[in-house]
């Protein structure tokens, strides 16, 4: 209990601690501006001269216009409750109650959950599956023609690009592809809001025709937690629909001090952005280099590209797989903490992943480095790593779906054994935080494939969230009538 009692102090102590954060906030514990030391004198409601986020006419207002013209958009609305609101809205404004979504199943979490309130129907696209090293590729155009083509229903498409591990897909294409059935295309670009600013990165979705492009500043720039933006890029989204959703999804006490932290990313991006940049992919190229000397542990770069859907790759996440090195991805990461002090931002089955930003030092990545190098050294040598392979969407995380996700949850019912489960008909989501993708989806059929895999990884230590029983052995199934 003293712990909890005492949040401020731990962060206190963690905060000024040795452990390197190759994890968000992309500021990496780095301020970008003078005015905001104590918080507490800046922490302010909407007083006079300050405006209103939800009815902006002054300061905020011109904040957002400033915004705009930073990232060359159209419309840009701060988010202080993460993309996560901002996915909620976009969903919302391009879509009527009942209606359908065609939607990466590869989506965040938030997703369904605009799915859920909405009502809606969704309709999947499945991403390539890299097998060795166990990530999502990208979202193939062709996938997109023949799901809009077979069903004229649909309002409005959802994607990830680039997606937590950095797979980017080939986004100018299936905007084309959607304007042609006169829909809008929804972007998650929650990982790329550093995109537009330094050409060794991929082109955003901002200008490839992503109608609505949602990025997270707190993911990869130097702000806040919790601080994201909205751009509208498209006359096929009603401007009063997303400002209305907009007011619903986010809270009514909007925090100066977060909007404060955009407003301080934006200017140290206009200000210093060019230099800093450029002095950033110095640093993340040089090591890259570096890390791709290892022997049994393997760092994905471009050779990614041109496997199904993958497009391009973003080569500020750093992947280490441990596959061909007789190591997962979990241990990797213990070795990385315990021994080494670098706290990474996330643990999967055969990898982990390191996330850099311009405000990553030197030192940080030489730590870095070193440590990998140290590592790779000490494994198994000789140990040929397996070859890529990408194949069809693994079939334990594929499952029929018999309910749409809202008539699955407004169901009574009961809850039972994961291993009794199968053929039953979920009633809660069951998926891997990070990066929150659903692995099983209220309305679907629970299969013995992904019982199998949930138990597998329960006894690897490897949590499945969304579940209501934390031990992971127990599930809501929604009760036959």
């Amino acid at each position: 209990m003293s712990q909890g009692k005492y949040l401020d102090r731990e962060l206190y102590k963690y905060g000024r601690g040795e452990a390197y954060p190759f994890h968000m906030p992309g500021h990496k514990r780095q301020a970008v501006t003078p005015y905001l030391e104590n918080p507490y004198l800046e922490d302010i409601t909407e007083i006079t001269g300050f405006d209103n986020l939800h009815h902006a006419e002054g300061i905020l207002k011109e904040a957002q216009e400033y915004g705009a013209e930073i990232f060359r958009a159209k419309q840009t609305y701060f988010l202080i409750n993460g993309s996560t609101a901002g996915i909620l809205a976009a969903v919302s404004a391009c879509t009527k109650p009942g209606g359908k979504l065609l939607m990466a199943r590869n989506c965040h979490k938030a997703a369904y959950h605009a799915a859920c309130l909405r009502e809606l129907e969704t309709v999947y696209l499945y991403p390539s599956w890299e097998e060795s090293l166990g990530l999502n590729g990208g979202i193939c155009p062709e996938d997109v023609e023949a799901a809009l083509a077979a069903d004229g229903e649909i309002q409005a498409v959802l994607i990830t690009s680039p997606t937590y591990d950095g797979i980017l897909s080939d986004v100018k294409k299936i905007a084309e592809t959607v304007h042609r059935y006169g829909i809008p295309l929804i972007v998650d670009e929650a990982h790329g809001a550093h995109l537009p600013f330094h050409d060794y990165f991929p082109e955003s979705a901002l200008y490839q025709g992503g109608d609505i492009v949602i990025q997270s500043l707190h993911k990869t720039l130097p702000s806040l937690t919790q601080t994201a933006v909205l751009h509208n890029q498209s006359e096929l989204v009603s401007r009063e629909r997303l400002e209305r959703f907009l007011g619903i999804y986010q809270t009514s006490s909007p925090s100066y001090l977060l909007m404060a932290s955009i407003t301080a990313c934006l200017r140290y991006v206009e200000q210093r952005g060019e230099e800093e940049f450029e002095k950033y992919v110095c640093r993340l190229d040089k090591w890259r280099r570096v890390l791709a000397q290892m022997k049994t542990l393997y760092l994905p770069g471009k050779e990614l590209l041109g496997q199904k859907g993958i497009f391009d790759l973003d080569l500020s996440k750093i992947i280490i797989s441990g596959e061909g090195a007789n190591i997962d991805g979990p241990s990797l990461h213990r070795i990385l903490r315990e021994k080494y002090g670098l706290e990474l931002e996330m643990e999967a089955p055969k990898y982990v992943l390191a996330l850099t930003s311009l405000m990553d030092t030197e030192e940080g990545f030489q730590r870095l480095a070193e440590a990998l190098l140290e590592i790779d050294s000490r494994l198994m040598k000789g140990y040929k790593r397996k070859p890529l392979s990408f194949t069809d969407y693994p079939q334990e995380l594929c499952s029929r779906q018999i309910l749409s996700i809202s008539q699955a949850m407004e169901r009574e019912q009961e809850e039972r054994n994961l291993t009794e489960s199968r053929g039953l008909i979920s009633g809660e989501f069951a998926y891997l935080y990070p990066p929150g993708i659903p692995l099983l989806v209220p309305g679907e059929e629970i299969t013995e494939e992904f019982i199998e895999q949930a138990v597998r990884w329960e006894k690897e230590g490897i949590r499945l969230q969304g579940l209501s029983d934390y031990t992971q052995k127990r599930i809501k199934t929604v009760k036959k009538r």
